[in-house]
């Protein structure tokens, strides 16, 4: 059989500033994640370690140095990675990232959720475990990025489920969280200069007027229009309605 991959590019063709992503079923039965880049095609397993490895038996790097930390903290001896050893975590978390972002182009929101999560917590063990702040910072300097994924992922999940108001306050709590992650840096300046909290902010406005009205709301625009025309009987109609619908408990 050749080796030579050209058949399959070919038959699926690169695009510049395209991310293109499909599922195949492996030779083993299971679900795959392709992503075409430009020099050929990424395969990834869609749980667990993206290339399918299990270092020292364990689903990832991280979860390795993780259970070695928690056995050190147990007989009271700090931890502390080599720089070796955050150049590997790195790498892995790469892996993750590519399949995040694959997930995301198929609507795998949960999938997304549950891969940039990963990578956060990457990020604070690694800032936990070493005293060198280049190393940390590698890794560090990634996380408004990877809240905006992780933020996105989850308001997507609630605006598939029409939950415009509970998608607005993840999306406002993902903003905070980035900005919150700039003010407590060596850069707190960069707050206003963040891509991903203007992103989230112009999401914030778009899915705030998408949002299907309350009938409390609609009532309350309602009134403020009645007492701008002066129709204060209806005004007053309406403030009475809108105090019992106010002490009505939802069912």
């Amino acid at each position: 059989m050749s080796l030579d991959l050209n058949t399959i590019l070919k038959d699926w063709p690169h695009e510049n500033g395209n991310i293109k992503v499909r599922k195949i079923v492996g030779l083993d039965g299971r679900e795959k994640l392709q992503l075409r880049v430009d020099l050929g095609v990424l395969q990834m397993e869609i749980t667990g370690r993206p290339d399918g490895q299990r270092p020292h038996n364990c689903e990832s790097l991280l979860e390795y140095y993780q259970k070695r930390a928690v056995r050190a903290e147990a007989k009271g001896e700090a931890y502390e990675l080599t720089p070796e050893q955050c150049a590997e975590l790195q790498q892995e978390g790469i892996q993750y990232y590519h399949r995040y972002l694959s997930l995301f182009q198929i609507n795998d929101f949960a999938g997304v959720v549950r891969d940039t999560q990963r990578n956060l917590d990457l990020f604070t063990f690694v800032t936990e475990h070493t005293d060198r702040e280049e190393l940390s910072w590698s890794l560090q300097q990634f996380r408004p990025y990877v809240l905006m994924m992780n933020t996105r992922a989850k308001a997507s999940v609630l605006l598939g489920q029409g939950k415009f108001g509970e998608a607005a306050s993840e999306i406002e709590n993902g903003r905070d969280a980035i900005a919150d992650f700039f003010q407590h840096s060596n850069f707190p300046e960069l707050v206003s200069k963040s891509s991903e909290i203007a992103f989230l902010e112009e999401w914030l406005e778009e899915v705030k007027a998408k949002r299907p009205r309350s009938k409390l709301e609609i009532m309350q625009r309602e009134m403020e229009a009645a007492i701008a025309k002066e129709l204060y009987e209806r005004a007053a109609e309406l403030r009475d309605a809108i105090k019992v619908l106010k002490t009505q408990k939802p069912t």
